[in-house]
């Protein structure tokens, strides 16, 4: 059983940082391209971030140059390191893994920026 388990998320002032983790098991996310996706509510979800098996890395252009997506593929983990976290980054924050026709979730972790 394939699953994907997030961590990392909170209440955070705008300006600071938060390391979210993806843990997953029952696949080896060195051949998975790895994303991360948020949704805000009343809104549709987005791609965040993405890596791809290779190591090639993409940002939507709201978070780039703050945010950071990387992966350890020993501990089969995929990390977002957000940085001057802004209001507007306020969602539920989840990890994907796909590979061809396998497409996995994690149930997502709340993500809020607010003083």
């Amino acid at each position: 059983q394939v699953q994907l388990v997030e961590s990392g998320g909170g209440l955070v002032q705008p300006g600071g940082s938060l390391r979210l983790s993806c843990a997953a098991s029952g696949i080896s996310i060195s051949f998975y391209a790895m994303r991360w996706y948020r949704q805000a509510p009343g809104k549709q979800r987005e791609l965040v971030a993405a890596s791809t098996s290779g190591g090639i890395t993409i940002y939507a252009d709201s978070v780039k140059g703050r945010f950071t997506i990387s992966r350890d593929n020993a501990k089969n983990t995929v990390y977002l390191q957000m940085n001057s976290l802004k209001p507007e980054d306020t969602a539920n924050y989840y990890c994907n893994a796909k590979l061809s026709i396998n497409d996995y979730w994690g149930q997502g972790t709340q993500v809020t920026v607010s003083s």
